[in-house]
C-alpha cells in the first residue's frame, strides 16, 4: 500500500503577513523538495476535504470555533489578530478547515487499509491550539482532531501522539489530559516557548525536555531511554505524528542541532511501534519548520521512511 500524501491549496492562501515565518511558502518548498528528491511519484496525492465543525468539535469549545469563524476579514490583505503572532486574513477559516479535514480523511483512509500511513502537509499547524483557544501560529489542533476521531468515530481504545517539534505541544496535551486511552510522548527545546510541558504531567504524558543546542545524538538516546519503552508498553493501535522540524540546526526558529538523517531515525523508530502493535498505521501531521530548504529536505527524509524508501 501507498503513503497518502493530503495538502489543499486553501492553505496556502491562509497567511499572516509578509514578515511572518508561517508563511505559505513553506508547502511550496515541500513540493518542491519532493519532486527533487523523486519521493513524489512514490505518493498517492488526496485533496483534503474540509473538516465538519462536529469534528472540530470534539476537541474545540464552541467559543474557540466561533473565534476563528466569526473574525475572519472579509477582504484580502486585512487582518484579524488573536494574539501577537497569530492572525486570521479572508482565507484562514477555510484553511484551518482543510488542515483538520486532511488529518481526519487520512485517519479514515489509514484505517480502512486504502493507504499504509500519510502525511499532511496543511497549514496552519495545530499542536498549540488548545480546547479553549488557538495561539502560537495555530488554529485548530489537526491532530488532536484527528486522535479524537479516531477514538469516538473508529473506537479505537489505545492510540498514541508523538510530537518532535522544537515547541511543546501545550494544545495537545491539554486536550487529551486525564485520557487513559492516549500516550503523548514529546521531545522539545526546554526552556523555550510555550514554557509548559515540564510541570503537572499526567500518567499518559512522556514529555522530554531538553536544553538549547542539544544535537542528534542527544536526542535519540533520549527517545531511546524514555518514549520506546513508553510506547511498547501502551501498545498504540495508531499513532498520530505532530512532526515538526524547526529543531533542524538551520532554522533560526530554535536553538537544537538536528539533521534530516535524526527526522529519519525518528521516523524509524515510530514506524516499528506502529509496525508491531497498529498495523502500521501513521498519520503524520506538519507542525514547525520555518527554514524553507531544511523544511523540504527534512519533510523529504520523513516520507522516505513512511514510503519504505529509505
Amino acid at each position: 500500500m501507498s503513503t497518502g500524501f493530503y495538502t489543499h491549496a486553501d492553505c496556502k492562501r491562509h497567511e499572516m503577513g509578509g514578515w511572518h515565518p508561517e508563511c505559505p511558502e513553506r508547502l511550496q518548498a515541500i513540493q518542491d523538495q519532493l519532486i527533487a528528491s523523486r519521493v513524489d511519484p512514490f505518493l498517492l496525492h488526496q485533496e483534503a476535504p474540509p473538516a465538519s465543525v462536529e469534528d472540530i468539535a470534539r476537541v474545540h469549545t464552541a467559543a474557540a470555533i466561533a473565534r476563528i469563524r466569526d473574525n475572519v476579514p472579509a477582504a484580502d490583505g486585512d487582518y484579524f489578530s488573536l494574539d501577537g503572532d497569530t492572525f486570521l486574513n479572508a482565507h484562514s477559516w477555510d484553511a484551518a478547515l482543510h488542515a483538520a479535514g486532511a488529518a481526519v480523511a487520512a485517519t479514515d483512509a489509514v484505517i480502512a487499509g486504502e493507504i499504509a500511513n500519510a502525511f499532511c502537509a496543511v497549514r496552519p499547524p495545530g499542536h498549540h491550539a488548545t480546547p479553549e483557544e488557538p495561539m502560537g501560529f495555530c488554529l485548530f489542533n489537526n491532530v488532536a482532531v484527528a486522535a479524537r476521531h479516531a477514538l469516538e468515530v473508529h473506537g479505537l481504545e489505545r492510540i498514541a501522539i508523538i510530537d518532535f517539534d522544537v515547541h511543546h505541544g501545550n494544545g495537545t496535551e491539554a486536550a487529551f489530559a486525564g485520557e487513559d486511552r492516549v500516550l503523548m510522548a514529546s521531545i522539545f527545546q526546554h526552556p523555550f516557548y510555550p514554557y509548559s510541558g515540564t510541570d503537572d504531567i499526567g500518567a499518559h504524558a512522556v514529555n522530554v525536555p531538553v536544553p538549547a543546542y542539544s544535537d542528534g545524538d542527544v536526542v535519540r538516546q533520549l527517545v531511546t531511554e524514555k518514549w520506546l519503552p513508553a510506547l511498547h508498553a501502551h501498545r498504540p493501535q495508531m499513532v498520530f505524528i505532530s512532526a515538526g522540524f524547526d529543531g533542524h540546526r538551520e532554522d533560526e526558529m530554535g536553538q537544537l542541532g538536528l539533521v534530516e538523517a535524526d527526522y529519519a531515525w525518528l521516523t524509524q523508530q515510530i514506524m516499528m511501534i506502529a509496525d508491531q502493535y497498529a498495523q502500521g498505521r501513521i498519520v503524520s501531521c506538519l507542525e514547525g519548520g520555518y527554514n524553507l530548504s531544511a523544511l523540504g529536505r527534512s519533510v523529504a527524509a520523513h516520507l522516505k521512511v513512511l514510503a519504505g524508501l529509505d
